[in-house]
């Protein structure tokens, strides 16, 4: 039985009775778990949720029923994987691949000398000595690919560690502490602030209660959990808390829906793990090139072994050519000189903040044609900015310079003075202690990410928030909430020491309603129909433009009725909150890298397809993607067309549009023939609004296509789509533990335009492998034309068995090393095609044999 999980998605739960029958099971099981999570148990009132778990919502569960529940279900853990044997893995490295060739050259080595032991009474050991050479590097290289393959830690072990040891529950009307395997559905279960969340959770009271879904989703700001159905999604709800996730202040108390595997965690645990990996384009060159040099090898000798037999020679001597010949065409220094390019590669990527897990990333990466990257932290900088305000009846944008050399607007302005006093009160952020001589821009904050982008402005442009906030000290505050949609906070007013100022920000809609009046060039006016047409144009241009958008009032409470020393309830609200002032607005982004234009450009140019798949709103996303070049300029979507035309969007030929912005709601309807269809007909897409199942289901999409995809993640729920992918790049700064783990190389800095660095030296080393491999080819001849010469003509051997193997380890092992890890990667050129195909084997055109001495063969052999 599969852990804290029903029979539906447990890998455990497979009951088939033959191979074949297992692996539609285990592919039916991965099917099922990369649909949308479903569940009711958010909309559900707190009876319906108490009859459906037999539960008393204020005593819990009797600890009989606990006991059955848990016999019935299983222990709340992740099930783990069937494991591969260390040996297995082992084996594998020492005699998949390239080794086997390696392995039968010296296997008939030591046939040969079998042969010549027993024709002659003191035969040579040249024979002999090739044999133990050829077994020694393959053993030698095998061993470092094991023991570069094993560093790399399995992904439920990191899963394991975000497991919670104990969990607090209900029982009988009683609390106690249990280790939370022993936690069940339709356990009443208390968490505060510092806890682990020990199972999903179906919220039913909640004090103050946010979590951090980092691990989970990537999203960087705690969120509020409430009792209340806010949203159908049950991951976008707040009245659901999840496995594993941390609950950073408050407390709550809810009731347990899922345990183990059959949570959303359990869920993509089980994904993560279950999912089988391709191979690598490395692998399938290799492969290409073991059947080529083999079948070559083999046409060769048994030519030899005829000729030798037609022009006399015993058979025994002519089975002693017959290995000769095969033995010679073995390229032994090969295995050694890949494993060795692909080490020198990683150390360079790792200087250029690409870590590399996996040795054979390096070079898929090269090979890479499509790139499904996240835009927060990746694309973006990750740092909220204020980018636009609106005051005075016009749009200015923010100077966000240190010398403040790029101001748009006169900071005398006493609206201006206004408009940054409120929005350096009413917030929470603050710099972190010991940054004073820190750039503001680089100072690291404590709170909200708008807040933080606030503050630094204001302090950029006003000088020191908290000396303001300390000449305005705090009276009351009632903090953001989802009903109100603001923050409030009231002050006492340093240029009028009897009397309070009450300043607000929250949504600009919002904001407006409680307003009757306007600030304009420091004067009052009333907030006509003039000046409402004015505010929502400026507010749904600066939307339009994918910020965030907050609105700002103020209201100068009269001393009279407000003194010093009032006691302003925010429960009850003795004070005004209606009939205030209206400022201005402020705008933010998440900016734009600067290094990302120029890196998606260079895909471009490269050939390769650039797909931005987030989180975020459409028009967010959209904007972004044509900021960094994702959506080029001119290139339109159909929603573009239609506002051109000025006609219905359902009257748009979709073929029509370069451009396409996917909405994750619709994707979530589409088959995967009308996906194949958007990704065949635009070349620049977006996905907003996705799922992580959904970003699986895109990366599938891709490879269908023939391309060899790298995926962008940084959260757990990333996990599945980096290990389905030819290669995952894991955040190294915002990312998790468990999409490290799932992917094959980590970016150190979070650019995106670090990963176009590693597809320059992955088709750096492809190209040069090549090189290698014809460098390889081409030595065979003036090796091979000798024996021909001897058994033809009885020409003496000029070199003998043990001087070719010298020549041949240090050639193929020392020019090629050096060569193949510092030849100049050339120029990316317009068009350039993949380097390797799905299907395996080399892209037509990708030959790179520059080799004057003798390049024939190169062609010959489809090099």
């Amino acid at each position: 039985m599969g852990r804290g999980a029903g029979r539906e998605y447990s890998p455990a739960a497979t009951t088939a009775e033959n191979g074949g029958g297992k692996k539609k099971q285990k592919e039916k099981e991965l099917d099922e778990l990369k649909k949308e999570v479903a569940m009711d148990d958010h909309k559900l009132s707190l009876d319906e949720l108490g009859r459906k778990y037999q539960v008393d919502l204020s005593k819990g569960l009797t600890n009989q029923r606990a006991q059955d529940i848990l016999a019935r279900d299983g222990p709340n853990a992740l099930t783990p994987p069937p494991t591969t044997p260390e040996w297995v893995k082992f084996c594998r490295q020492l005699f998949g691949g390239f080794s086997i060739l390696l392995w039968i050259g010296a296997i008939l080595c030591f046939l040969a000398y079998g042969i010549q032991a027993a024709m002659e009474d003191e035969p040579s050991n040249d024979n002999l000595y090739l044999g133990v050479v050829l077994a020694a590097v393959v053993i030698v290289t095998g061993c470092f690919s094991y023991y570069q393959e094993a560093k790399s830690s399995k992904i439920m072990d990191s899963f394991k560690n975000m497991v919670p040891q104990q969990a607090l529950v209900v029982r009988e009307g009683e609390k106690m502490q249990i280790n939370a395997e022993e936690v069940v559905v339709g356990d009443l279960v208390e968490v505060k602030g510092g806890d682990r969340v020990p199972a999903d959770l179906r919220i039913i009271s909640s004090h103050g209660c946010k979590v951090d879904n980092s691990s989970l989703t990537g999203e960087s700001e705690p969120q509020t959990r409430s009792p209340e159905f806010t949203h159908e999604n049950p991951l976008e709800t707040r009245n659901i808390c999840f496995f594993s996730t941390n609950c950073v202040e408050g407390t709550a108390r809810g009731i347990v829906i899922a345990t183990g595997d059959r949570t959303v965690m359990g869920r993509i645990a089980t994904l993560a793990s279950g999912l089988e990996v391709g191979r690598t384009p490395i692998a399938m060159e290799i492969e290409h090139f073991i059947q080529l040099i083999t079948g070559v090898a083999v046409f060769l000798g048994v030519s030899f072994f005829v000729l030798s037999l037609i022009l006399g020679y015993s058979w025994l001597e002519a089975v002693i050519f017959l290995i000769g010949i095969i033995v010679a065409n073995v390229p032994e220094g090969l295995l050694a000189t890949v494993t060795v390019c692909l080490t020198l590669t990683a150390k360079r990527m790792a200087r250029k903040n690409c870590l590399v897990k996996n040795l054979e990333a390096v070079e898929t990466l090269g090979s890479t044609s499509t790139i499904c990257s996240d835009k927060t932290g990746t694309l973006t900088q990750n740092r909220m900015t204020v980018a636009h305000m609106w005051f005075d009846n016009q749009i200015h944008e923010a100077d966000t310079t240190e010398d403040q050399s790029g101001a748009t607007f006169d900071k005398r302005s006493p609206t201006w003075t206004a408009l940054s006093r409120i929005a350096g009160l009413c917030n929470r952020a603050v710099f972190k202690a010991g940054q004073e001589n820190i750039s503001v821009s680089k100072r690291d904050t404590a709170g909200d990410a708008s807040e933080s982008a606030l503050l630094k402005c204001i302090e950029l442009s006003c000088g020191s928030v908290r000396k303001m906030r300390d000449r305005n000290p705090k009276v009351a505050e009632i903090p953001f909430n989802s009903t109100n949609k603001y923050q409030l906070s009231i002050h006492e007013r340093e240029d009028n020491p009897q009397s309070h100022v009450l300043v607000m920000k929250g949504a600009p809609e919002r904001i407006l309603d409680r307003c009757s009046s306007i600030l304009v060039q420091g004067k009052e006016i009333p907030l006509d129909k003039e000046m409402q047409d004015a505010f929502q144009n400026a507010y749904l241009e600066l939307g339009g433009l994918g910020e965030r958008v907050l609105g700002f009032c103020q209201l100068n409470l009269p001393s009279g009725k407000f003194p010093r020393g009032f006691k302003f309830d925010t429960d009850e609200l003795n004070f005004p909150t209606e009939k205030l002032c209206f400022v201005g607005l402020m705008s933010m982004i998440d900016p734009p890298r600067a290094a990302v234009p120029d890196a998606v450009g260079k895909c471009r140019s490269a050939g390769i397809k650039v797909i931005m798949v987030t989180g975020d709103h459409p028009i967010t996303a959209k904007a972004i993607a044509k900021g960094v070049g994702i959506i080029s300029e001119g290139n339109e979507t159909v929603e573009d067309i239609a506002a051109r035309l000025n006609i219905p969007v359902s009257q748009v030929n979709p073929r029509e549009a370069k451009a396409c912005v996917v909405h994750g709601s619709d994707l979530k309807d589409m088959t995967s023939e009308q996906l194949d269809e958007i990704l065949k007909n635009h070349t620049e897409i977006v996905f907003a609004r996705t799922s992580p199942q959904q970003k699986l289901i895109i990366v599938e999409g891709c490879q269908r296509q023939g391309a060899i995809v790298a995926v962008t993640g940084d959260g757990v729920n990333d996990s599945p789509a980096l290990k389905k992918a030819d290669i995952g790049i894991a955040m190294g700064i915002a990312g998790s533990d468990v999409s490290k783990q799932a992917a094959d190389m980590i970016l150190l800095d979070d650019n995106f335009a670090s990963i176009v660095t590693g597809v320059e030296e992955g088709r750096l080393i492809f190209d040069n492998l090549k090189k290698s491999i014809a460098y390889t080819l081409t030595s065979n001849i003036p090796e091979i034309t000798p024996f021909l010469l001897f058994i033809i003509l009885g020409i003496p051997l000029p070199l003998g068995t043990i001087t070719i193997l010298c020549i041949d380890l240090g050639t193929d092992m020392v020019r090629p090393k050096l060569g193949s890890g510092w030849w100049n990667p050339g120029k990316w050129t317009e068009g350039e095609e993949k380097y390797v195909s799905r299907e395996g084997g080399p892209a037509r055109g990708t030959s790179a044999c520059h080799f004057p001495p003798s390049p024939g063969p190169c062609y010959l052999l489809g090099l």
